[in-house]
């Protein structure tokens, strides 16, 4: 990367604060939609509009909404390991030969929004099922829920802490790049939870493919961090280095001036 392309990157900073209340506005108004929808299915005209969705794709199906949420929970979790290799490819800065740093950074951020929109629907559908149904603060609130309340309270957790990174990318500038960077390692946290949640409280986790994939994703994860974490202690002894050179440097001045 070029060094002008670099202070346009510095130039152009982390996305702005309006961006930020565009999201917050946009989840909001999503979340009244749902509101105003339950609402209207209590009236007579929701309920009649209710029978044809059943009638049409079958929404009174035990199994429908069962496949659903398990179809989602798989994707937000491949979808949150795809975020945090991207997440540590900006850090360790090993994909900058293959991509441009930038596109880097904001690919990373769209998958780590994709990955909360799919937890959101993890978690919608299991209000709608009608074998175990939950009840909304079963799916806020961690460890009261009706199935596994532990591993479910980890998943629960480590959504709060996904969702309290993805926060900080909008407000980078305001924070600081050091409580950035600190929040930014509570990633690791959040993955972590949402692996032992698909482990333990995943209904697929004992088939064969479930099972590779949590190894074989974990593993990946495992790798990428403590190669992050050599290049960093490294970093910093190359500074260290750097830093006693430079305070020699008058002292060897001074006496090649005597």
């Amino acid at each position: 990367m070029s060094i002008e392309r670099r202070n346009q990157i510095n130039r152009a900073g982390p996305p702005s604060l309006w961006r930020a209340i565009i999201s917050v506005f946009a989840t909001l108004l999503v979340l009244l939609l749902i509101f105003f929808g339950a609402i209207f299915s209590l009236t007579p005209s929701g309920q009649a509009a209710g029978k044809w969705l059943n009638w049409l794709f079958a929404l009174d199906s035990v199994q429908l909404w069962w496949y659903v949420t398990r179809a989602s929970g798989i994707v937000a979790y491949l979808l949150l390991w795809f975020s945090m290799v991207l997440g540590l490819a900006v850090t360790s800065k090993y994909l900058d030969r293959l991509l441009d740093r930038v596109f880097t950074y904001d690919f990373h951020q769209f998958i780590s929004l994709l990955s909360i929109a799919f937890v959101v629907l993890h978690v919608a559908v299991l209000m709608l099922d009608r074998y175990l149904p939950y009840s909304i603060w079963q799916t806020l609130v961690p460890f009261i829920s009706p199935y596994r309340p532990f591993w479910v309270g980890v998943g629960v957790i480590g959504f709060y802490l996904t969702l309290l990174v993805t926060i900080t990318f909008y407000i980078r500038n305001r924070i600081g790049m050091r409580t950035f960077r600190l929040i930014h390692v509570l990633s690791l946290v959040g993955y972590l939870g949402a692996t032992l949640h698909g482990v333990y409280a995943g209904t697929d986790s004992p088939l064969p493919a479930m099972q590779l994939l949590y190894k074989g994703t974990g593993l990946v994860v495992i790798f990428l961090t403590i190669f992050w974490l050599v290049l960093l202690a490294l970093r910093k002894l190359e500074a260290h280095r750097l830093a006693l050179a430079a305070a020699r440097l008058p002292h060897h001045r001074h006496v090649t001036a005597r």
